[in-house]
């Protein structure tokens, strides 16, 4: 048979399937609906299938099969990756149906689902704490789980999100010249992440910001402003005396001590 003849048997093919899913879809067999969203589900057709779950799942409602068309529309909209309706309804399957048997894998989902919509680092990070939390609960709820590696490693990667997020959000005040601002950003980044990957430039972009801050104020101020940069120094130099920072953190402790000892008569 030659690609044309193909191609017309392959569309027929396709009309009728769709057809034949129209009817599904008007009919008032529920279990026809229940069976069929099963198969498509099991060949991939995830969007059929979701649509077909969507039309049973009140009607089961109550009665011993809920929690497995629960179950099945969750994971048909997961399917299509839609994470933020998969994860509605792992939860409303924990929520409404305790003692499911599905009841372990609808809580880790609910919480994947979290993490699958957690964005990159320079976005809100709302998913991110929300993923986290649940792996937590999850880790609380189900001690013995054979998912606990997994939750683990999760959460260290949505706390290291979380790291980079307060470095970029500190950093962006100091990018944009905003030294005032920026002195308080990087100082709230270390106390929230003291041990972060990025205290060594953290502690320095505050130093440099200091005295950036001192060089550009009006005169009343530069005198206390430049102090506060050799202090900041000290500070720095103390925990990096050798590092990528350091000739330029020198750079900066002499030009704010020549400054002050050439206003050293000034209150």
């Amino acid at each position: 048979m030659r690609w044309p003849g193909i191609l017309a048997v392959l569309a027929v093919l396709i009309l009728a399937g769709c057809g034949e899913y129209e009817k599904l879809l008007k009919s008032r067999d529920i279990q026809l609906k229940y069976d069929k969203g099963l198969e498509y589900y099991e060949a991939g057709e995830y969007v059929r299938a979701a649509t077909l779950f969507d039309q049973v799942a009140n009607i089961y409602r109550g009665t011993i099969r809920a929690d497995t068309v629960k179950y099945y529309q969750a994971k048909s909209y997961y399917g299509q990756r839609d994470y933020m309706m998969a994860g509605h309804y792992f939860s409303e399957l924990s929520t409404t149906y305790p003692n499911s048997a599905f009841l372990e894998e609808a809580d880790f989902m609910t919480a994947y689902c979290y993490y699958k919509m957690s964005p990159r680092p320079e976005l809100d990070q709302e998913y991110t704490h929300k993923a986290i939390t649940a792996m937590q609960m999850f880790m609380v709820r189900y001690p013995a789980s054979d998912r606990l590696d997994e939750c683990r490693q999760i959460i260290t990667e949505m706390s290291d999100k979380l790291v980079e997020k307060s470095y970029i959000s500190a950093r962006l005040y100091y990018d944009l010249g905003y030294y005032n601002s920026a002195i308080l950003a990087l100082r709230n980044s270390l106390m929230q992440y003291p041990d972060t990957k990025y205290r060594e430039e953290l502690l320095f972009l505050i130093l440099k910001s200091s005295y950036l801050l001192a060089d550009n104020s009006v005169p009343a101020k530069q005198r206390e402003r430049f102090q506060a940069a050799v202090d900041e120094y000290y500070s720095f130099i103390g925990e990096f005396p050798d590092g990528p920072y350091t000739r330029e953190a020198r750079k900066i402790f002499e030009s704010a001590n020549e400054f002050l000892a050439n206003h050293d008569n000034e209150s």
